[in-house]
């Protein structure tokens, strides 16, 4: 049994993916996932402030008015992304339409309590692709940020003001559906620790040290 969630307090999730879905940083898969994301908003149980796909988890920054708001919220999510993921999959691949399992357990939900916590969670979940490596790859060494992930809907960027038109997006990108965060922990709390957040933190302290442009 899931404790209480006041509704000032965010949460971090973690939901994986099984392996027959593969990779989940694909045009197609964003999208699907992108249409989760509006399915959320539409259905008003949670708020979804700032989301990162990985290549076999997706990380959220959650709020909602309560543990029963969060799980139906949740689940709502969870079958719209199942749903359109295996649409994408079954357009991509001949053969019949795809219809197994795409989340096998159950999701993985942290509290946000403290304005530390909750500035490690936004660097966390924004910064998670250099944790894995993703912006060495050749696709990603000109980003500056994660165009798989909300990280363009961030206001508080230190590189801000740098280079702007490194921070426009394609013409033909289309945001994920996130929220402006409600709580205080997500809106003001973290900033108790520090303005703003740099776009080359590498989470996990690895040994990388990431320089200017995106290239480690």
């Amino acid at each position: 049994m899931r404790p209480a969630l006041p509704a000032r307090y965010p949460v971090h999730v973690v939901l994986r993916v099984v392996a027959a879905v593969g990779n989940l940083r694909r045009r197609r898969l964003y999208h699907a996932v992108r249409e989760a994301t509006l399915t959320a908003a539409r259905s008003g149980k949670i708020r979804i402030v700032h989301l990162s796909l990985q290549r076999t988890h997706v990380h959220l920054l959650v709020e909602a008015n309560g543990k029963e708001a969060l799980a139906k919220g949740m689940q709502g999510f969870q079958i719209s992304a199942a749903k359109h993921i295996n649409a994408a999959l079954s357009h991509a691949l001949p053969g019949p339409r795809r219809r197994g399992t795409v989340f096998p357990d159950r999701y993985h939900a942290a509290m946000i309590t403290s304005p530390r916590q909750a500035r490690h969670a936004l660097s966390y979940v924004l910064n998670n692709w250099r944790k894995h490596g993703e912006d060495v790859r050749e696709v990603a060494r000109g980003w500056r940020i994660d165009w798989y992930s909300s990280a363009a809907m961030f206001p508080d960027w230190a590189e801000y003001g740098d280079e702007v038109w490194l921070w426009r997006w394609p013409p033909t990108y289309e945001t994920l559906w996130v929220y402006r965060p409600g709580t205080w922990l997500l809106r003001e709390g973290w900033k108790r620790h520090g303005a703003t957040i740099s776009c080359r933190d590498v989470p996990a302290a690895t040994r990388r040290v990431v320089k200017a442009g995106g290239r480690a």
